[in-house]
């Protein structure tokens, strides 16, 4: 196996594909605090860059060493993202209709938040493991790097684009970037369970 133009593309389209649940949640986070900061905005994607490069060199690591227990496990990986991201979806609906619009500031996104996003959104990252279970580990880690590195600007571009819409919403934002979340819940749940 060589690092060239095949492999480098093929791991920028992984990086693209499982990038988009954590482009739609730092959406809905834009959404959500419209004037967050740039060191903010680049944690969040650093977050999410993490995590979706975590999760396929984990799921590598267990083809290689564990692949019947992660076999069993994966069965459960939709229903993980759908508990978390209908928590903390649910929890930005309710807070939006809490308050009186005139009165209506958003509670910022907490770490415990930022860290439940970052697993649910990658999650099934896991199951590329499978996909890339024939690599060295030099190799496992190049593609987990450069899926990392696409979800960073992936999701960098996701919150500003959220932002720019979040200032012209105002008090809705909270309410949109909710039910953003919870569809993706329930997207990722459906595929995983039906399909």
């Amino acid at each position: 196996m060589k690092f060239d133009f095949l492999f480098l593309s093929n791991a920028v389209l992984f990086g693209i594909g499982l990038a988009m649940d954590a482009f739609s949640v730092s959406l809905a986070n834009g959404l959500n605090e419209p004037k967050m900061k740039k060191s903010k905005i680049n944690l969040i994607a650093g977050v999410f860059g993490l995590f979706q490069g975590l999760m396929p060199l984990t799921g590598w690591m267990c083809v290689r060493t564990i692949a019947s227990a992660f076999a069993d496990f994966q069965k459960f990986i939709p229903w993980i993202a759908l508990i978390l991201l209908l928590y903390i979806g649910k929890k930005m609906i309710i807070e939006c209709f809490q308050c009186k619009e005139e009165e209506c500031t958003f509670e910022e996104l907490s770490l415990v938040d930022l860290l439940l996003q970052g697993i649910a959104t990658s999650i099934d990252a896991l199951s590329v493991g499978f996909a890339i279970s024939n690599y060295d580990f030099r190799f496992a880690f190049y593609e987990a790097a450069v899926i990392a590195v696409v979800t960073y600007i992936i999701s960098y571009i996701g919150i500003k684009i959220g932002q720019k819409f979040g200032t012209e919403f105002s008090n809705k934002a909270s309410l949109i970037g909710g039910f953003i979340l919870v569809f993706i819940g329930i997207r990722i749940w459906i595929k995983g369970v039906f399909m």
